[in-house]
């Protein structure tokens, strides 16, 4: 199994660490409106998922498994000297981190994630996910920029996000978003084991996302230690109500530090 390692950066200079997990298409610019934030009381973690932004895009179809991605965040950890620390994720990255959190809980205070379809619903059948992992491969960027998620067709972003986000798909390596379709998106769904959270845990939803209606439900019924806010946004809560957004995980945090 390859080696590399997600790229990352470390931003604050005092307070415990958060780790920041941006979801398919996206990346570091994801969290550009509540890094000043967040750097008040923490110290925000960002990564990029392979074959996004700034990270390497392995060959080995193993490294984007869910599972891959678990031991890559703790060997984060372990690198940062952190003893625990606080995890938030956004979408497809709050599959990985929610997993995170069930295979590590003593490793994590408490956790954040917004509106994740990925994680709360059932995974995508590999064979219904090939077809369009085979015209990425086959047709190049041709097929990322008619994505519906490409950050370009978004009306809710603001203009120096959108431009940062579509700045940061020319980065992304055709190959390894066809791997993060078939290997990451496939298996990433923690529907039927979220009932074992452990962990204390805040969910803000953007209403807007009409789609995650029936997932919120399922989830406030399913998932012990969950509160949950709703805030006017969408699917990317965190860009498009930033301030709400803060405060309410700078309030989630405070409970279990000091700020």
């Amino acid at each position: 199994m390859s080696n590399q390692a997600l790229y990352y950066e470390v931003h604050g200079s005092h307070g415990p660490f958060i780790l920041l997990v941006h979801g398919i298409l996206s990346s570091r610019a994801q969290w550009k409106l509540n890094l000043e934030a967040l750097k008040a009381f923490s110290r925000p973690v960002i990564i990029e998922l392979f074959g996004h932004g700034r990270s390497p895009a392995p060959d080995d179809p193993e490294c984007y498994s869910p599972d891959s991605y678990v031991r890559q965040f703790e060997r984060l950890r372990c690198q940062l000297e952190a003893e625990r620390w606080f995890v938030c994720g956004q979408s497809l990255g709050a599959s990985l981190t929610l997993r995170y959190a069930l295979s590590h809980p003593e490793r994590v205070t408490a956790q954040i994630f917004t509106n994740s379809r990925s994680a709360l619903s059932d995974n995508i059948p590999a064979e219904a996910m090939k077809p369009v992992a085979e015209r990425l491969i086959k047709e190049g960027r041709k097929v990322i920029d008619n994505f519906p998620l490409h950050p370009a067709r978004s009306r809710r972003l603001k203009p120096e996000i959108k431009q940062a986000l579509v700045e940061d798909v020319k980065l992304i390596d055709v190959h390894g978003l066809a791997y993060t379709m078939l290997y990451t998106v496939t298996a990433c769904s923690v529907r039927r084991v979220i009932h074992q959270n452990r962990v204390p845990t805040l969910l803000v939803v953007g209403r807007f996302d009409k789609q995650f209606a029936s997932l919120l439900e399922f989830v406030q019924q399913t998932m012990p230690k969950l509160e949950a806010l709703v805030f006017d946004g969408g699917h990317a809560v965190n860009i498009d109500a930033p301030e709400r957004f803060n405060e309410a995980v700078q309030g989630f945090i405070s409970r279990f530090i000091d700020i």
